[in-house]
């Protein structure tokens, strides 16, 4: 009894650990990561609340396992596709790079022979996609041209530690029966067997349990998969999370697989998180103590390593002098995944704990440091330039002068070239410029706040100035040009939102629009189709609410944002009768 009372304490202890540590470092802008290792290194080490870190370590492995199922889901193959140079080039680049120089010199040091050498170097060139996600993320930039190649970095990293856990496996001091030509030949065969069952039986499995409806079944046959194929990996020679990884890819085009990472993430993110907090109970500071020096020679070398090796690999694939430094500094950390190869090489003799526990502590270092490096391009890159083209304007001005070639302006040009009218389009992106002249678009690169751009791209012979950027802040400054020099010209506005459309008709544009608008409006009308009511009737209602909204608009314009409320329709039971009535089908 008195053991499972230790037990139970043991998980509480844990538990409220990680509802404490996680916010509280998350808060602080650390991330939960580290805010687990925290949270076991205060309960093991320091405290000695629980001093079985390595057992709690052998079952929280599989919060890796299951890690590894859940990107093996999100890895569809159209999606690889896409990106493919990104991730198969630079990132195989960066690893190998990276993982060779750091290799050398953690060889070099002495610290390590070469086995362990290698997986130290190659563990320390993986970086933390949580932290560099979470930073991105922040600072709503994952969607930019910098954003999408540091993601498709990590990308390929999550897909290396598959066969670094092999490699690691693979060069252990006990694998050698393991790897004969009969090992390799069984662990091919496991891997053709996974293959061939994720092909042909697991959706239709999944599909019998589905048309059951028994919620419990899918979430223990979830379970089944990710635990199924990683016993079949380990008991052929090879991995768990190597199998889970495999289960997840055959998986990753199923209709199912939205429900799959449903079912699985729960167990994920606890398992992981355990995970973590294992690690910290397994450092041993003694260990960290005795070798500080180590420690803090070594952090600043690795993310220097790494950041130069990102930022030379980023400029060669053509990326420019800021966008590289953001990704290099971004990257320059260890990450979730080194913890993970460390523990294993341990684990398979490698090297010894100790190694590990060094390891372990220089790369939470590394991550703890993340958010001040990440920082350092804004102060390195004070006045950085946007790459600059030629600004030629031969052949400009036309009766349609639109500034900014977003998605908005392309396709209002189609309308406006599709009826023979002249269009002279400026913007100040270069690649913009570039993917558009792929398409047979001429567009002059310029800058629209600049009053002398606009004068040599022939603002003065256009009847309509169409203002298309997609920043309000920008669309703001170019309007009060026009409108300051310009007085007298036409100004069609594209606005960010309605409160925005309520401060350009205060500037006095002759015609504004709500990119979102027309094409809401279309939706619920197409909405309403698909639920039986007929195209003419839902067009109706579509122009009721049209004109509801230009009324609305026109009186807030007068009276405030909050005038009009009563012209909109809601959920409560009282609604206003609509300004023009759906047709009503004769009664038979």
């Amino acid at each position: 009894m008195s053991q499972s009372h230790a037990v139970i304490s043991e998980a509480l202890l844990l538990l409220g650990a990680a509802v404490v540590s996680a916010p509280l470092f998350k808060r602080l802008g650390l991330g939960t990561v580290l805010g687990y290792l925290a949270a076991g290194v205060l309960i093991g080490p320091v405290l000695n609340h629980i001093t079985d870190g390595e057992e709690i370590l052998s079952f929280a492995e599989l919060g890796v396992v299951f890690l590894l199922f859940i990107i093996g889901l999100e890895l569809k193959p159209a999606r690889l596709w896409q990106m493919r140079r990104d991730i198969f080039g630079l990132g195989s680049a960066q690893v190998l790079i990276s993982g060779a120089i750091l290799s050398s010199l953690v060889h070099w040091s002495g610290l390590l022979g070469w086995q362990g050498a290698v997986v130290a170097g190659f563990g320390l060139a993986l970086s933390s996609t949580a932290f560099a996600l979470q930073i991105l993320e922040e600072r709503s930039d994952l969607n930019t041209a910098h954003g999408q190649r540091a993601f498709s970095i990590l990308l390929f990293q999550d897909i290396a530690i598959v066969p670094l856990l092999a490699l690691t496996s693979f060069i252990a001091p006990d694998s050698g029966e393991s790897f004969t030509v009969t090992g390799a030949a069984v662990a091919i065969g496991a891997v053709g067997a996974l293959i061939l069952a994720g092909r042909f039986l697991l959706t239709p499995l999944f599909q019998i349990i589905g048309r059951t409806g028994a919620r419990e079944a899918m979430i223990a046959a979830a379970l089944f998969v990710v635990l199924g194929a990683g016993a079949l990996m380990e008991m052929a020679g090879l991995s768990m999370a190597m199998g889970a990884f495999l289960a997840g890819l055959m998986l990753a085009e199923s209709s199912f697989r939205h429900e799959l990472e449903a079912d699985i993430e729960p167990f994920r993110g606890i398992l992981l998180g355990l995970f973590f907090m294992a690690v910290g109970l397994s450092l041993d500071l003694k260990v960290v103590l005795e070798n500080w020096l180590v420690i803090l020679i070594s952090v600043p070398v690795i993310m220097g390593v790494k950041a130069a090796t990102i930022y030379a690999l980023c400029r060669i694939g053509r990326s420019s002098y800021g966008d590289s430094a953001r990704i290099g500094f971004l990257l320059s950390q260890g990450g979730e995944f080194g913890f993970v190869l460390f523990t294993t090489a341990a684990g398979a003799a490698v090297f010894p704990q100790s190694s590990a526990s060094l390891l372990i502590a220089i790369v939470t270092m590394t991550m703890a440091l993340t958010p001040l490096v990440a920082a350092l391009p804004k102060l390195l890159i004070r006045a950085e330039r946007r790459e600059q083209l030629e600004e030629d304007f031969e052949g400009a001005g036309a009766e349609v002068f639109i500034i900014g070639f977003s998605r908005f302006a392309q396709i209002a040009a189609q309308i406006l070239l599709a009826a023979g009218r002249e269009v002279t389009i400026i913007d100040h992106s270069a690649d913009r410029i570039r993917q558009a002249s792929r398409f047979g678009f001429r567009i002059y690169f310029g800058d629209g706040t600049r009053k002398d751009v606009l004068v040599s791209a022939g603002i003065a012979k256009a009847k309509i100035i169409a203002v298309c950027t997609h920043n309000r802040e920008l669309t703001d400054r170019i309007v009060d040009l026009v409108k300051s020099e310009y007085p007298d010209a036409k100004i069609f506005v594209r606005s960010y939102d309605r409160v925005h459309s309520l401060s350009l008709l205060a500037k006095g544009v002759d015609y504004e629009l709500r990119e979102t608008l027309e094409s809401g409006l279309l939706f619920g009308q197409k909405t309403l189709e698909a639920l039986g009511m007929t195209e003419a009737d839902a067009a109706d209602i579509k122009d009721d609410i049209r004109k509801r909204d230009e009324m609305r608009l026109a009186i807030q314009a007068q009276d405030g944002i909050s005038a009009g409320r009563e012209m909109l329709y809601s959920n409560y039971p009282v609604q206003p009768e609509p300004l023009v009535k759906p047709k009503q089908e004769p009664a038979e």
